[in-house]
């Protein structure tokens, strides 16, 4: 960005920082001792004899959102992410409405489920399918040896099935222990950066309905919530093996007789009032903590929440004092009775969804008349996206257990005749057998794509030729390439109607197999049973290719994210979503993967403050793709007076195309009018080509339009004198090769300079020649990294 490869460090650590050309890093000290120009616009300064030089400075977060490979199993977060992107898509109602609070408090059980459904299949491999299932089968133990000495046949002090379980729960406990440690490593180094220096407000000319909520003081700092969220969140997760083990242990106390019996009992009756308990504090953390976004929260948690984590330990810790207790008479087989765990989270998240589809309807109906028609699923894109991180729950959750039983049992079928395992719970086999439907939907939205392709593609070839030098001789298989490139780049207007047929295939699917699961009692096959032969034969079908889709999902899923921080091209496909994921405070899940932005914006932030403080000066920030949110959000937390004397400057924007659509309460139109209002002036490029970036949709009070575009792209036809050869189509990248990034640029400066505009800047001004190759405008002051 900084078009130098002799750069320097001036701020911040190897996280993010703002860097400089070498040239200009002691800029203003030069400045100060008259050896150098002032680093920055000064009206008047160049009749002194001392011109002006904008400083070029751009701000670097590459290693919030990337690092090693090893973040790639972050990926494993993804419905947890996904949970907290539907908390911010909520409608663009009043802050105040009433079914606000319950749309948020909607979100957090949903989310808290997941948490339960992740924890629950950690424990049904663990206890269910190795220990309990397995362990007790001498054919399965003869395969797997270092099962052995848990197998009953060998008589070991490992082989009461108690202890067998007690001993597995090790595994779900680690998977918490591991997202404990994740989450508070995260919310030290994210969460509590330090809030900005001025506390962020809105110019009386602003009207109240084109203030977002971003420009309040408290957004980005989420230090209380994310800790009261954890804390729930750990306990839950802690009380599901313990409800596991204690349902597990009621098979052994229920003969009576036993010299221990009554005393075991009382035990477990015990626990069961100390699971309840703590299960109704986790309800009433989540239900209590909500954002507090009018100022920074600072006030330290309650002693009881601090210490519900602890307390759910502890009731694990006597909890596997009690399932390790022998019962003599006791042994393992069938599945165990927490197999119904499924079904019940199934039933609740599907009702928590449509209660939120319920709940986002009421709020759309109070939206601001101007916010809505641009709002993607006409606001029910909250609810959609809450089903499809409970359907990714599922499928992770579900692949996994389906994995592990086909490989403890070997050739056979788990649950099947034959086959030594009962396999894992009903529900899991029938949402397999769901999956080729669901496929067939996914099959059927791209077929849709490619004909929308091919048809816009041919509605637009025949104006390709008009955008370019009439001179020049058309190219049929140019033309195309170009007009094909404009097509695709439609597509992602598109996804609002692929995610709710998804949305709605789930839905109904998972409506079914809930159902057949409860009605029969059996996996998809067998329950077929008395059904004519092909039936029996396309429901064994569909549950095997559905149980090898859930497991290959999964693997995808890891090779993805590990090959997305090894390939450019990878990168750059799961970046857009990984970007606008990790963008947004973790306000719905603590552990999902932490947000960016609240160690990013506090720093452009504070340093835009400060700079124009200690040098009274001016500076267009500019950003690209995720750069120009990050720039947009920075802006909105500074105070009127220094956001007065910043311009900005956006370019393949997706402020309007993806966060005005899918996130109107924060993005919608009334906001991003707002801002434009309280700024020194805006522009946005962006091209047909591009499909992230997009126009803002903003008219210019100061006579010139914020969008400029769309931009020719390629710059030019076909080869000609100073473009011997082909120009490449840039799409989403390289807006600094197009001539008229350099004139809105150097436009800006001089508006904050008070100098002349350039004349391509000027209202009717005719386009741009064609570049030379060559850029001697100065650029901005801040800049936003190209998020690619």
């Amino acid at each position: 960005m900084l078009d130098d490869p002799r750069t320097v460090r001036v701020t911040g650590d190897d996280t993010a920082a703002c860097y400089r050309r070498r040239v200009d890093r002691h800029a203003e000290a030069d400045a100060r001792a008259g050896t150098g120009p002032a680093p920055g616009p000064h009206p008047g300064g160049e009749a002194a004899g001392n011109k002006w030089q904008p400083i070029r400075e751009a701000y670097c977060w590459c290693n919030l959102t990337s690092g090693n490979a090893s973040r790639a199993l972050w990926l494993v977060l993804l419905p947890f992410m996904i949970a907290n992107l539907a908390h911010w898509m909520r409608p663009a109602a009043s802050p105040r409405h009433p079914a606000q609070r319950l749309y948020d408090l909607l979100v957090r059980l949903v989310a808290l489920s997941l948490t339960v459904l992740l924890v629950a299949a950690a424990c049904e491999v663990a206890l269910d399918l190795v220990a309990w299932q397995c362990a007790a089968a001498t054919a399965c133990t003869a395969d797997a040896s270092w099962l052995g000495f848990l197998s009953p046949a060998r008589g070991g002090w490992w082989s009461a099935p108690g202890r067998r379980l007690a001993l597995a729960t090790a595994v779900p406990l680690l998977l918490v222990g591991i997202l404990w440690w994740l989450s508070h490593r995260t919310w030290s180094a994210y969460e509590s950066a330090s809030p900005p220096p001025r506390r962020p407000g809105a110019s009386q000319e602003t009207p109240p309905s084109e203030r977002s909520p971003l420009q309040q003081g408290g957004f980005w700092y989420g230090r209380r919530v994310v800790s009261r969220l954890r804390a729930a969140h750990v306990a839950a997760a802690l009380l599901t093996p313990a409800t596991a083990l204690l349902a597990a242990t009621t098979l052994g106390d229920a003969p009576a007789g036993g010299p221990h019996h009554t005393a075991l009992t009382v035990c477990a009756v015990v626990l069961a009032a100390a699971v309840a308990v703590l299960g109704a504090a986790v309800l009433l953390v989540v239900w209590r903590t909500a954002r507090s976004e009018a100022q920074p929260d600072d006030a330290a948690d309650s002693a009881w929440v601090r210490a519900l984590p602890h307390a759910a330990l502890a009731v694990v810790a006597a909890t596997l004092v009690h399932a390790g207790w022998a019962r003599p008479g006791w042994s393992g087989g069938g599945r165990l009775p927490t197999a119904g765990v499924f079904l019940v989270l199934a039933v609740l998240q599907g009702g928590l969804v449509l209660a939120l589809a319920v709940t986002a309807w009421v709020l759309r109906r109070a939206a601001p008349r101007d916010a809505k028609p641009r709002a993607a699923l006409r606001g029910q894109a909250g609810p959609a996206v809450a089903l499809l991180a409970c359907a990714v729950g599922g499928l992770m959750s579900g692949g996994v257990a389906q994995r592990c039983a086909d490989w403890l049992d070997g050739d056979a079928s788990p649950g099947h005749p034959g086959s030594r395992l009962a396999g894992p719970p009903v529900l899991l086999s029938w949402q397999a057998s769901t999956l080729p439907l669901l496929g067939l939907v996914l099959l059927a939205g791209v077929a849709v794509a490619a004909v929308r392709v091919v048809v816009v593609r041919r509605a637009v070839e025949p104006d390709i030729a008009g955008l370019y030098d009439p001179s020049e001789t058309p190219d049929a298989q140019r033309t195309r390439q170009i007009a094909t490139t404009i097509a695709r780049a439609g597509l992602t207007d598109g996804a609002p109607v692929l995610l709710s047929a998804v949305a709605v295939a789930t839905l109904l699917t998972g409506a079914g197999a809930v159902v057949g699961a409860w009605l029969t009692g059996l996996a998809p096959g067998p329950a077929t049973a008395h059904a004519p032969a092909f039936v029996h034969a396309a429901a064994e079908t569909a549950e095997s290719t559905g149980s090898w889709l859930m497991g290959a999902g999964v693997v995808l899923l890891l090779t993805l994210g590990r090959r997305a921080y090894q390939d450019a091209a990878a990168r750059r496909t799961v970046g857009v979503l990984w970007d606008v994921g990790t963008f947004w405070p973790r306000a719905a899940h603590p552990f999902a993967p932490p947000c960016y932005a609240e160690r990013a914006v506090p720093d452009l932030t504070w340093r835009m403050a400060t700079w124009t403080e200690t040098y009274d000066g001016r500076l267009v920030i500019s950003g690209h793709s995720q750069g120009s949110v990050l720039a947009a959000a920075a802006v909105w937390q500074l105070d009127p007076v220094t956001r007065s004397r910043v311009a900005l400057l956006t370019y393949g924007s997706p402020l309007e195309r993806l966060y005005g659509r899918w996130f109107p309460a924060f993005f919608g139109p009334p906001s991003l009018e707002g801002l434009h209002r309280e700024t020194d002036a805006w522009r946005n490029l962006w091209r047909l080509t591009d499909p992230i970036g997009g126009p803002v949709r903003l008219s210019g009070e100061d006579g010139r339009a914020v969008d400029r575009g769309p931009l020719r792209d390629p710059l030019v036809y076909g080869r000609t004198l100073q473009h011997p050869l082909p120009a490449p189509i840039l799409g989403h990248s390289d807006y600094q090769a197009d001539p008229e990034f350099t004139a809105v640029r150097a436009g800006l400066v001089a508006r904050l300079g008070g100098g002349p505009a350039p004349a391509t800047d000027r209202p009717g001004a005719p386009p741009p020649p064609p570049p030379d190759g060559t850029d001697e405008t100065p650029a901005q002051g801040s800049s936003g990294r190209s998020s690619a």
